[in-house]
Parts: C-alpha cells; sequence; structure tokens
C-alpha cells in the first residue's frame, strides 16, 4: 500500500491535482481520503458558534480519528469514515465505508501539521498557487457549494483563511517531497506524480 498526501492552501487546485491523479491510475486501485471529513463533530454547540468556528486552524481537525483509520487501512482492514457538513457544521449519523486500496490519496490543507500523521505518507506533496488565484476559487467554491454571500466569504477569508494559512499551511511546505506550482494546470507536476505511483503499482503487481 502506497499512502500519498497532498496538501496545499484552500483553492490552490488539490481537487484538480487528485482527480487528475485518480483519472489516470487502475480502475479499483485508489481511494482518496479528505482532511474535511473528520472536522470535529460540533453539534454540542450552538448553531451560531458552530458558524464560528476556525475551520482552518490544526485543532479543528480529528487527527487523532484520521491517522487511526490509516492506520487500520495499512493493516488491510475497512473503515467507517465520517460525513460532515459544512452547512450544519455537524458530523453525519451515516459513514462511508471505505475499504483499503494500493494507493490511499489523503487531501487536505492541513495534513502536512500534523507529525503523526506525516510519519504514514509515503509521498507528501504541496500543492502551490498564487494567492489571489487561491481567493478567486474560493470565492467561487463558497457561493455555490456552501451557500455563503459573497461579503461573508471575503470577511472569512480575510479574518481566518489568510492569517491560518500564512501561519501552518504555508510552513508545513518543507515537510514536502514534492511540490507542484500552479496545481492542476502544472502537467509536468503531476506527470511526476503519477509516474512514482505507477512504478510502486508496478513493482506490487510484480509480486503477486
Amino acid at each position: 500500500m502506497l499512502i500519498v498526501g497532498i496538501a496545499g492552501g484552500t483553492g490552490s487546485g488539490k481537487t484538480t491535482v487528485v482527480r487528475k491523479i485518480t483519472e489516470r491510475l487502475p480502475e479499483g486501485e485508489v481511494v482518496v481520503i479528505s482532511q474535511d471529513a473528520y472536522y470535529k463533530d460540533n453539534s454540542h454547540l450552538p448553531l451560531e458558534v458552530r458558524q464560528e468556528i476556525n475551520f482552518d486552524h490544526p485543532r479543528s481537525i480529528e487527527f487523532k480519528l484520521l491517522v487511526d483509520h490509516l492506520k487500520k487501512l495499512k493493516r488491510g482492514e475497512s473503515i467507517k469514515q465520517p460525513i460532515y457538513s459544512y452547512l450544519t457544521c455537524t458530523r453525519a449519523n451515516e459513514t462511508i465505508m471505505v475499504v483499503p486500496k494500493h494507493v490511499i490519496i489523503v487531501e487536505g490543507i492541513l495534513i502536512l501539521t500534523n507529525p503523526p500523521l506525516r510519519k504514514l505518507l509515503d509521498i507528501k506533496v504541496y500543492v502551490d498557487a498564487d494567492a489571489d488565484d487561491r481567493l478567486i476559487r474560493v470565492i467561487n467554491r463558497d457561493i455555490i457549494d456552501r451557500g455563503r454571500s459573497i461579503g461573508e466569504v471575503l470577511e472569512r477569508y480575510d479574518k481566518t483563511v489568510k492569517p491560518m494559512h500564512l501561519q501552518f499551511v504555508e510552513p508545513s511546505k518543507k515537510y514536502a517531497d514534492l511540490i507542484i506550482p500552479q496545481g492542476g494546470n502544472n502537467k509536468v507536476g503531476v506527470n511526476i506524480l503519477v509516474d512514482t505511483i505507477q512504478q510502486v503499482l508496478y513493482k506490487h503487481s510484480e509480486k503477486r
């Protein structure tokens, strides 16, 4: 099993990189686990308090559970991945059954900030992008997918996204084995990553 961690700022193009990787790998060989599924359950808090949570701070993530789940997958065990709602800021009662695959991709802005998680990653990738480009993607995503107004998006960006990026996300770049500038538009960077993964899969198939 190969565990690939893909980090980078909000709106950097991580999802595009992940999609391009999965499109080029054999069907059924890859499973993607999002850091966002492991936001702590805040159902015990009033809605107005939940909506003020800083989701760009490492303490908002239940890393212990994520690490535990990755260890189980490495042992060949299935896991029940949480489902998190940005609209209610709570976890759903339902979960997603995830079975072990030859390639596990862990994606999220903060995954390189956690030492126990970093130790489990065989390949650590940081997707880099210009701050203005990231802001444009954040605006489009949060308005369409998360029902926020342009004012709410810009306030959140200025209040939490930008300072947390500078404090936690950007510094975690130093732990990356591979940095991909320009996100999914960087064909060379994506090709290098895909080739590396394919080599591991090829060696694994030879041992069967």
